[in-house]
């Protein structure tokens, strides 16, 4: 694939952008992702217009993912953002750009063939194989993403497949994430996504990849262990409603060491917090971008495998598992 080394530009000024890519570029097992997608993606053909690489429009669709663009915004930046160019491996003003129909092909040939699932689960288990995600215990949690709610749009109505849901005083209109990561490391290891009216505690036990003993929860998933679909091997560990923790007497040796239990489970339960903030923050995803909940649950699950590779970046290059970039 033709590539020059990324930010070769007329400017030498090292920008957030070019800082995040030179990072991405190193972790993302490109190899790996692209022998996945290439048994799916279209072969040359005689007539019409050349289908690109694999790996040229899996680092577009990425960057979609990483700087929050839609199909037509991503075509602009590679016509107008030289570093964007060059971490896709188009290093030359003169090479034919991918259309935005070029790009949405791409991603439907990703949510045709379900590789949003197993680009994550590629990712971790090249993860899991530098010893760094470990599964003794699982912490699940959920997190609401907005949906638009207008009908000014040309269905003239609210997507069908998002609903409400009341958080605190406040109702949401949109879906749910639901996470599955590792205890240990922090790391997602499953994803599920649903509408925004389905209680955490439903999907619960889903979010389970079968090897863990123990399981932790917020207090959101009270009689998660009583469900039938709950799994005799798995210990869970739930919080305490805020009310009955409220009421402990502090001064009582029983109840001094049922607030100091609750405190160290939700120390482990922080964990679940830190890929909502990459995915939330670090990328900017906050409110879904499309309509219906396969096309958005697909799109979810491949930016937790990102904030994973993302998550970990700096203990991979202290392992000296990634290639130095140039070499």
């Amino acid at each position: 694939m033709k590539q020059s080394s990324l930010g070769l530009s007329n400017t030498t000024k090292r920008t957030r952008k070019r800082e995040f890519l030179d990072a991405m570029e190193l972790v993302v097992p490109w190899a790996e992702l692209v022998s996945l997608i290439e048994p799916y993606a279209p072969e040359s053909g005689r007539r019409g217009q050349q289908p690109f690489a694999v790996q040229t429009m899996l680092r577009i669709h990425f960057m979609q993912q990483w700087f929050k663009l839609s199909d037509p915004a991503m075509e602009e930046a590679l016509h107008d953002v030289p570093t964007f160019r060059d971490f896709a491996g188009l290093s030359h003003w003169d090479e034919h750009i991918p259309s935005e129909s070029s790009i949405l092909r791409f991603r439907h040939l990703l949510e045709r063939h379900k590789l949003a699932d197993q680009i994550l689960a590629t990712v971790n288990a090249l993860l899991q194989a530098k010893g760094l995600q470990l599964k003794a215990g699982t912490v699940v949690d959920a997190t609401l993403i907005a949906a638009p709610s207008s009908t000014k749009n040309q269905s003239g109505e609210r997507d069908p497949e998002m609903h409400q849901s009341k958080k605190g005083n406040q109702w949401y209109f949109g879906m749910k994430a639901h996470i599955g990561v590792d205890a240990d490391s922090g790391l997602v290891h499953t994803v599920r996504g649903t509408s925004g009216n389905v209680s955490d505690v439903v999907e619960a036990n889903s979010l389970l990849h079968g090897q863990e003993t123990d399981a932790f929860g917020d207090a959101g998933y009270q009689g998660v262990d009583k469900r039938s679909d709950a799994k005799k091997e798995v210990r869970w560990h739930v919080a305490m409603k805020r009310s009955v923790r409220q009421a402990l007497d502090k001064d009582k040796p029983v109840d001094a060491l049922i607030e100091q239990h609750e405190k160290i489970k939700a120390s482990i339960r922080a964990k679940v917090e830190h890929p909502f903030r990459i995915i939330k923050q670090q990328f900017g995803y906050v409110k879904v971008r499309y309509r219906g909940l396969k096309k958005n649950t697909a799109q979810i699950v491949t930016l937790f495998a990102l904030s994973n590779l993302w998550m970990v970046r700096h203990k991979l290059q202290a392992l000296g598992q990634v290639r130095v970039q140039g070499a």
